[in-house]
């Protein structure tokens, strides 16, 4: 067992050492197996009708096309009431804020809900948020190890706690994966390997022989990303001559030049800035080592690389860089001096309160990097409040080893923890849920940021992902803030209405032109930043997604604007994004089984009927690749290879969302749903949580991959509670109440 950063234990599986090769579809990937418990029963009489067979006048006759119709999703007409036990209080009592077990349920769906529900209670900071850890993989760990060594404060101990987890993260071949059980990646090798030379392992040990024979033989440092090489050019392990060039002058390009700042997505724009101003200086530390091992050959490290032709975008943007290579040496140095001088402030001005830069660990680093290089030193307020920032992505265990996460998750975890309560039977007035609108609300941000590049006119009020991330709160977060405060009862409604008032105009305002929605930007789909060739590193632009826009479809049914020409547009774009085979991708969770399990619950909210085609088609593909143990899983390798969309080890959070979508389809009595809840129900461990080593978060498709700690918990919790109480709908007296 591991301790987390808010004390509960996580399973020493979650992130643990991995045999190469894919994980066979279909097999178990959490506790062993328990009594299966048979949940076929007869309908629910306490928990009332299906929903209208119509999908309502609000919605265009094109949209609402059905089949035979199936049984309607099961509503509860808002939040249950406040159940108590009697002379209970109700100030701080779990199973007792339970509603009893609705007629016909199985009583071990209702015991594993109370056990999570307890569970879920129990991990809240007294402060009234959730966090879980949100575990990546080795290079946040390796980078931490590299800034600390080019900075000169890299310390025993630091390194010594660092060393520990890299090597407990590397596989019996020598190198390290980006996900659980995922294949051998170069660059997370290289970085990982350079890291333990700093912390004294020797170039000739067993297990570090192993993982440079592996680099070598795919390639050496030449083959790695471009991320990597900077790192090793700061100590001349790589040339600057041999990385693509930015220019700092990019900074003055105004928004509606191809190729701004502003057409990158907006954690690729906090990276870029700071690393313009890296690329201009091109420092070298001297180095502690050499890494000539990590060559094919050490004596021509540098390989001919191949131009494409001139006629491709690959050709012309490798062209672009050689004249970008030549300009360096001409560039006028007052225009340079210039340019580095605005990146300094344009940087400066970001910094949070917390010191950190955009709550991620990468824009931050380089952040830090860039300053210092342009005079900040240690001691400057900005360059000490960035590095305590950093240290405060530490995660340290039991055994001594020190993770860094890339980033925090405390309003989303906290919105979708108060959501899964609620959903199980919780009342809406439970001082832990009140506890969390209270530090939800103290979150919302009401100033401006990079968003209003593209919407100047638009007045703030959102909610960022971060503790502190007011320049870039994202379209997410928001929406299900608002579903998560729209269910709980709260002493000072009038309070919490102005706040959803804001977050439901911020997000209707930053809906892009084809009627759907981004994470952090408005029109962010600029095609030319991808095709750059310093943007090896993973997705830099944030166009629409249908997971994004399903959650602000959901809330803004929710908010009873199913009606609105914005929501009606959103709808329209989920029904035009559906995949051939009934799934919709998903962007932000793994993968096609995330996108699906959004969308299916916000098409039928916004009144789409359970009927339509649309709907059918999903469930029939939900139905086709549910796992011979009851469960869904789907592996990370379905962004690269679509044979994989919908298999993989059955996980918790990946039951759950097939769950929630089957549920809002209308097919609780259905076998596929029978055999979902039982695993759920199996696979729960004693205290009320579920283990999960996979990784089921995605940050960028395929190429940075996250495991969030507490979706294991709140997902299950969420569809066990749908299963017993119904599907959630508005409370009474809400803008959207009496849908």
């Amino acid at each position: 067992m591991t301790a987390t950063t808010d004390g509960s234990a996580e399973s020493a599986g979650a992130g643990s050492e991995s045999t190469p090769g894919a994980p066979p579809p279909g097999s178990a990937g959490a506790a062993a197996p328990r009594t299966e418990y048979g949940l076929a029963g007869p309908p629910d009489p306490a928990v009332g009708p299906g929903a209208p067979a119509g999908a309502g006048p609000c919605v265009p006759v094109a949209l609402t096309e059905r089949v035979a119709a199936p049984p309607g999703p099961v509503r509860r007409p808002g939040p249950p009431a406040a159940y108590r036990q009697p002379g209970e209080p109700g100030t701080g009592r779990t199973a007792a804020d339970l509603p009893p077990p609705p007629a016909g349920s199985p009583r071990e769906v209702y015991e594993a809900a109370a056990r999570a529900t307890r569970h879920l209670l129990e991990r809240q900071d007294p402060a009234g948020w959730w966090k879980g850890d949100l575990e990546t993989n080795v290079t946040m760990d390796a980078e931490d190890l590299l800034l600390r060594q080019f900075l000169g404060i890299r310390d025993e101990a630091t390194t010594y706690a660092a060393a520990l987890f890299i090597r407990g993260e590397q596989r019996e071949d020598g190198t390290w994966a980006t996900f659980h059980g995922g294949p051998p990646e170069l660059s997370a090798t290289i970085e990982a390997y350079v890291a333990l030379r700093l912390a004294g392992d020797r170039p000739d040990a067993p297990h570090m022989s192993r993982a440079s024979a592996w680099i070598r033989a795919n390639g050496g440092i030449a083959a790695a990303r471009v991320f990597t090489r900077i790192w090793l050019a700061l100590f001349g392990w790589w040339s600057w001559d041999h990385l693509p060039e930015l220019p700092p002058e990019l900074v003055f390009l105004p928004p509606w030049v191809p190729l701004n700042i502003y057409d990158f997505g907006c954690w690729a724009r906090q990276t870029i800035v700071p690393l313009t101003v890296v690329s201009a200086l091109r420092p070298v530390r001297p180095a502690p080592f050499a890494l000539d091992e990590l060559h094919t050959d050490a004596r021509t490290p540098y390989p001919a690389i191949r131009m494409a032709p001139l006629t491709s975008w690959d050709g012309a943007f490798q062209r672009m860089d050689k004249a970008l290579h030549v300009y360096r040496r001409f560039a006028p140095r007052r225009l340079r001096k210039a340019a580095m001088d605005t990146a300094a402030r344009w940087i400066v001005e970001r910094q949070e309160n917390d010191g950190c830069w955009g709550g991620i660990q990468p824009p931050a680093v380089y952040s830090v990097i860039a300053l210092h290089l342009l005079g900040y030193d240690l001691g400057h307020p900005v360059m000490r409040a960035g590095l305590e920032s950093l240290d405060r992505f530490a995660v340290r265990r039991e055994d001594g080893a020190r993770m860094i996460e890339a980033c925090q998750s405390p309003v989303w975890d906290t919105c979708l923890a108060a959501i899964a309560l609620v959903d199980a039977g919780v009342r809406p007035d439970h001082p832990a849920l009140v506890r969390a609108a209270d530090w939800m609300l103290g979150e919302e941000i009401t100033r401006t940021g990079d968003w209003a590049v593209r919407r100047p006119g638009l007045a703030p009020g959102g909610w960022a992902f971060e503790f502190h991330n007011d320049t870039y709160p994202d379209i997410d977060d928001t929406a299900e803030v608002v579903l998560a405060l729209r269910r709980i009862r709260h002493p000072d409604p009038v309070r919490v209405d102005a706040a959803i008032a804001r977050g439901v105009s911020w997000n209707l305002g930053m809906q892009s032109k084809d009627g759907a929605w981004g994470a952090f930007d408005a029109d962010n789909t600029s095609p030319f930043p991808n095709k750059l060739p310093f943007c090896d590193f993973g997705e830099v632009i944030d166009p629409p997604s249908a997971d994004v826009t399903a959650h602000v479809v959901e809330m803004l049914a929710f908010e009873g604007r199913a009606g609105d020409a914005r929501t009606r547009r959103g709808i329209a774009w989920l029904l035009d994004a559906q995949e051939p085979d009934g799934s919709w991708f998903g962007r932000w969770g793994t993968n096609y089984v995330y996108g699906t399990g959004s969308v299916v619950p916000a098409l039928t909210a916004a009144g789409i009927a359970p009927g339509h085609p649309a709907v059918r088609r999903a469930v029939r593909w939900l139905e086709s690749v549910q796992n011979e143990d009851g469960g869904w899983g789907e592996d990370q390798r379905s962004y690269q290879d679509r044979s994989w969309a919908g298999k993989g080890a059955s996980t918790a959070s990946q039951t759950a969302w097939a769950l929630m979508a089957l549920l809002a389809a209308g097919e609780r009595d259905g076998e596929a749903v029978t055999r979902g809840i039982a695993h759920l129900v199996r696979t729960q461990r004693e205290d009320g949580s579920w283990d999960e080593p996979y990784f089921t978060g995605t940050g960028f498709p395929w190429d940075f991959s996250i495991n969030y700690h507490l979706y294991r918990q709140v997902f299950p919790l969420t569809a066990l509670g749908r299963y017993l109480y119904g599907e959630p709908s508005a409370p009474a007296g809400s803008p959207g109440g009496g849908r």
